[in-house]
């Protein structure tokens, strides 16, 4: 597609997981938007339903060599930075694909935004990776230091950085978004989607990666976009130049109950779950967080109150990716 529409958003990402849902919230509140994607993990028809509702428009471009992105950022006034590589495992064999899908991509966003005569305001999704192995659950935005121990979770620490260095040295202001794991329909990798596919192939037995133990946050993605736009509304209203939220669930979930629910929304009984034990101290993987419960009290001040717990955003995926499949 072209570049002639006047826009006010750009979403690069905007055709992935978390990407085209926020566009598709955005043209529901009259946004016009643009997205950049490469569309090597993106797609195009996860953008279907947003570009039949309003002004939107597709550019494939890759940002680790982007070609005409100023021309994209001297028409726009917000950057919502949701391009990444989603698979944190790929960092333990080829950790040079976060470098550059990353930290590479970040650098060009924000060179062109500092030369750019429009876009001066991004909103940056971060992960909650950046803390490592954190001594404090729930884990506060104020947590410190932060030893990512993933290259995954390194590399986005550096884009917080970097995003944090542009705002105080070119006048860029920066929201930055610590966020969980974030769940829902067009989901691609992740546990829910790795269950399902595990169960269609083997539905007697089940393996988990790790030794059971492990506990993270989970969150819908309806409850994501709506934190998204509640924190970027209440930043807008600040004089701050750079603010850090975490969202997530308030509560967390093992591994283990999310095979048993993923069992249950594929009608399945007497599933064995057999764990492979893991590695480095029971891990699914290096670099896997076994414990992950981020504080979201600072969000929940705004007014933001998640309408799905850790559990109750696991089935509805669930549900939503079976659903799809159909």
């Amino acid at each position: 597609m072209g570049i002639g529409i006047l826009s006010k958003a750009l979403v690069t990402g905007g055709a992935g997981f978390i990407g085209s849902h926020l566009v598709e919230a955005l043209v529901r509140r009259g946004e016009a938007v643009v997205v950049v994607d490469n569309l090597s993990s993106g797609r195009a028809e996860n953008l279907r339903a947003a570009s039949k509702i309003g002004s939107l428009e597709l550019v494939r471009m890759d940002l680790k060599n982007p070609s005409h992105l100023l021309e994209i950022l001297n028409r726009v006034s917000i950057v919502y930075h949701f391009a990444a590589n989603p698979e944190v495992r790929l960092g333990e064999v080829d950790p040079a694909v976060h470098f550059q899908e990353n930290l590479l991509v970040t650098f060009n966003l924000l060179e062109a935004m500092r030369k750019s005569g429009g876009a001066k305001t991004i909103v940056f999704a971060s992960t909650s990776t950046v803390y490592g192995e954190a001594k404090q659950l729930p884990t506060r935005e104020d947590y410190g230091p932060l030893v990512p121990i993933s290259t995954y979770g390194a590399t986005k620490l550096g884009c917080e950085s970097l995003v944090s260095s542009y705002a105080y040295s070119h006048g860029v202001k920066a929201l930055i978004l610590r966020l969980g794991n974030c769940v829902g329909a067009r989901s691609g990798h992740g546990v829910i989607p790795d269950f399902i596919k595990k169960l269609k192939e083997n539905p007697t037995e089940l393996e988990i990666l790790g030794d059971g133990s492990q506990t993270k946050s989970y969150v819908h993605i309806s409850d994501c976009v709506n934190a998204v736009f509640m924190t970027f509304d209440a930043f807008l209203r600040t004089p701050l130049r750079v603010d850090v939220y975490n969202v997530s669930s308030v509560d967390r979930v093992s591994v283990q109950r999310i095979g048993e629910i993923v069992a249950e929304e594929l009608r399945l009984e007497g599933v064995r779950m057999r764990f492979t034990g893991g590695v480095d101290g029971g891990r699914g993987w290096f670099g896997d967080v076994k414990q992950m419960h981020l504080s979201v009290e600072k969000l929940r001040r705004l007014g933001w109150t998640p309408k799905l717990n850790s559990e109750g955003a696991v089935r509805a995926a669930a549900k939503e990716l079976l659903a799809n499949e159909t």
